[in-house]
């Protein structure tokens, strides 16, 4: 009898880590598949940290054509503070959004609208899926537009990405000194 209660009590604790772990919120490696195919991980707005916005200029009008927040997975700010890098597995994604630019009692100021898509990179040092053409540099790298955060648009990251990228290459491919946040 007292087996049996031991053994109930075994079995409810295990029922109770298993939802536990069910409700818990993915982790930052749930951008990626195993074959390495990237999406844009569903919770970013609630559970990643906030890194920082850039505003794109208008180019022939005051304000802003394009605000971009971007947002680093959970520890991620943390640990490229220690180390100046982020580590293996860091998910940064990036919403890219229209601006609107209106007169205002502080001056002309720029708000984000229109979601356009997501920029999504994930830290891989380990060079983890040599074969993917969407994956090298030491990231993963996807453009996705707003209507598809499943399917990305891009098809080669040395093509899609590495052109924008490229005066960030002594930074990790990432244009880190653009965030407050990453610095001591």
């Amino acid at each position: 009898m007292k087996r049996t209660g031991l053994f109930l009590a075994a079995v409810a604790a295990c029922a109770i880590v298993a939802g536990l772990a069910a409700a818990a919120p993915k982790s930052a490696g749930s951008a990626a598949d195993a074959a390495g195919n990237l999406h844009v991980p569903s919770d970013y707005a609630s559970r990643y940290e906030y890194l920082g916005t850039w505003a794109v200029a208008a180019d022939k009008a005051a304000g802003s054509s394009q605000m971009h927040i971007v947002y680093a997975s959970p520890g991620a700010i943390a640990a490229f503070r220690r180390s100046g890098h982020f580590p293996q597995g860091t998910v940064l994604v990036k919403e890219v959004r229209d601006a609107a630019t209106a007169s205002m009692t502080t001056g002309t100021v720029s708000h984000s609208t229109k979601l356009k898509g997501w920029f999504v990179a994930v830290r891989d040092v380990k060079n983890s899926h040599p074969d993917n053409k969407l994956w090298g540099d030491g990231w993963g790298w996807s453009w996705f537009d707003a209507d598809k955060p499943l399917k990305t648009t891009s098809t080669d990251y040395r093509n899609d990405c590495l052109g924008c990228h490229q005066p960030a290459k002594a930074t990790d491919w990432m244009y880190t000194t653009g965030y407050a946040r990453l610095q001591h």
